[in-house]
């Protein structure tokens, strides 16, 4: 790696597991990242003194994923083979050219086609939404696993679906990526579902929603989601404003509860 890209590795805070995939990299595409929620340039992250509270700003990319992968040691053993999650910053980067493929390539170690559901954080106009892939691995002839996408997002009012190009150019270049031969049409015909979920109250509050949707969603996510069935459990009762406020201050008390963390 350049002098200048080591330079740019250590006064920039990327996700742990992004860092570790970008110094593994012969080209890093780095431009990207300065468009996108991130911790203050810093050479320590003092957890102890970030708190989540109503009047916080939005979460940035480098505490959704600690947090992220916090929730994510919590799900049994016994069901890890049948979920995975993408980091948090793949979905931005894939939609810049000059990064598509090492994204592509990155996502292959990921074996989505052989998961249930794979959880795709997005971050885009600076706000966060959920994209859920179920079942892709399964080429249509089954009557209970069908491929389908779910986009849950607390802030309908600024239509998710403005997000619908690009993820179904996502989707195809992960199908030809891995070599899969489903044929174009049955990939862009692959259901994308935007079910009525609670709705934030403020600006501020997507981050949470999305973390929260994740960590509810792995606890009761059904062996087969059949479209037959849909919304399931997914609607505007799903849970209390209330419940996610437990939820967001025992995010608060992890935080306060970590070491501090050197950043080199």
């Amino acid at each position: 790696m350049s002098n200048s890209n080591e330079a740019w590795r250590r006064s920039k805070i990327l996700t742990r597991q992004g860092a570790k995939l970008l110094e593994s990299s012969k080209d890093p595409v780095l431009e990207v990242f300065d468009s996108l929620p991130r911790c203050s340039q810093s050479e320590r992250l003092v957890h102890s003194r970030r708190k989540i509270s109503k009047h916080q700003n939005m979460l940035d990319t480098n505490m959704f994923e600690s947090y992220l992968e916090n929730l994510w040691s919590r799900v049994p053993e016994e069901k890890m083979i049948s979920y995975a999650y993408l980091d948090c910053l793949w979905f931005s980067l894939y939609k810049d050219e000059s990064a598509k493929s090492k994204v592509l390539d990155w996502i292959k170690r990921k074996q989505i086609f052989k998961r249930k559901y794979v959880f795709v954080p997005i971050v885009c106009w600076r706000h966060w939404s959920l994209l859920i892939l179920c079942h892709f691995g399964e080429k249509g002839q089954s009557r209970t696993k069908k491929p389908c996408m779910l986009l849950l997002d607390s802030l309908q009012e600024l239509d998710p679906k403005r997000l619908e190009p690009d993820i179904r150019r996502f989707v195809h270049d992960l199908y030809r990526s891995e070599g899969r031969k489903e044929k174009d049409e049955f990939i862009y015909d692959i259901p994308l579902l935007i079910p009525q979920v609670p709705q934030q109250k403020n600006g501020e509050e997507c981050g949470i929603f999305v973390l929260y949707f994740l960590y509810l969603f792995l606890q009761s996510a059904p062996e087969s989601f059949k479209q037959e069935g849909y919304p399931y459990f997914l609607n505007k009762e799903w849970f209390k404003l209330e419940d996610l406020e437990c939820f967001r201050k025992e995010l608060d008390s992890i935080s306060r509860c970590k070491d501090v963390i050197d950043i080199d």
